[in-house]
């Protein structure tokens, strides 16, 4: 999953320099719907059989925004930058899911995500010439990203396939009208990296709708930070660009305080277990 996201991202930032954001997340829902026919028409029967159509469109609208606002800043903000900001999204989401769906966290986990909140304002630099109109298109993304992964995570018995369709007939819908109205002509030799762009893309989808449906946030997350590696890469790569030291401090503090708040938890809840299992 994180080397497909690298793979589209890089796609992307190339791509960004001469279609808009709409244009571009039209043509990758095309693409991509294009890509999961067969799999529409092995499983017609289910997809007739949407459980929850409401909290399904809200999903998709949420992702509409956040996507978007993904594609823009990827074509203004530096690779790493936009990933860093990211990071945001599992504290954004935690207490979302605190609000909206229940859950309880625990103090521990609170402290690691305060910790990590300013390692994201490192890498933000409010109130400094560094802070830029790209870095509020990366909130609105995080934003409306958590949004839909609430959406997600509450969508458990929601078959994978319906939410796949649905989630890629909505984003072409959605998208269509800003699309035409700030519509580009594509060149000939562009149509070869916007496939690979919605290709990667319902790949992605699919593996991130899976691993949330098979396991639970807190395993994927660690995976999920490898994703800095490989866009830093890929900037450094392809497009010469270099982390500034802030943004390499404010990772590395969102990181210790993220997967140290991690294993103080799995450590409290293993004492607690042990506890148990004595008395």
């Amino acid at each position: 999953m994180v080397l497909v996201s690298g793979g589209m991202t890089a796609l992307v930032k190339a791509q960004g320099a001469s279609y808009p954001a709409f244009q571009l997340v039209f043509i990758r829902a095309m693409i991509g719907l294009l890509f999961i026919l067969p799999l529409i028409w092995h499983h017609r029967v289910e997809v007739s059989r949407i459980k929850h159509p409401w909290r399904n469109i809200f999903r998709i609208s949420c992702n509409a925004v956040a996507l978007t606002s993904n594609f823009l800043a990827i074509t203004m903000l530096p690779l790493a930058t936009v990933n860093a900001v990211g990071f945001s999204r599992p504290l954004v989401t935690m207490a979302m899911a605190v609000v909206m769906l229940g859950e309880t966290v625990s103090g521990v986990r609170w402290v690691g995500a305060a910790l990590a909140f300013v390692g994201v304002l490192i890498v933000m630099a409010p109130g400094t010439s560094s802070f830029d109109a790209g870095v509020l298109v990366v909130l609105i993304s995080v934003i409306f990203g958590s949004l839909a992964i609430i959406q997600t995570r509450a969508l458990k018995d929601e078959n994978t396939t319906v939410m796949m369709v649905f989630y890629t007939v909505g984003l072409a819908v959605i998208t269509a009208i800003p699309a035409a109205f700030t519509w580009q002509p594509v060149a000939t030799l562009d149509w070869l990296p916007l496939l690979g762009i919605g290709f990667l893309a319902q790949i992605g989808q699919y593996c991130f709708l899976r691993a949330y449906r098979i396991a639970d946030a807190s395993v994927l997350a660690p995976v999920g930070y490898l994703s800095i590696v490989c866009v830093t890469i890929t900037g450094y790569i392809f497009f010469d660009e270099v982390p500034q030291v802030r943004v390499v401090i404010g990772v590395i503090v969102i990181l210790v305080a993220l997967q140290g708040a991690a294993w103080l938890e799995r450590r409290r809840l293993s004492k607690l277990r042990m506890k148990q299992l004595e008395s």
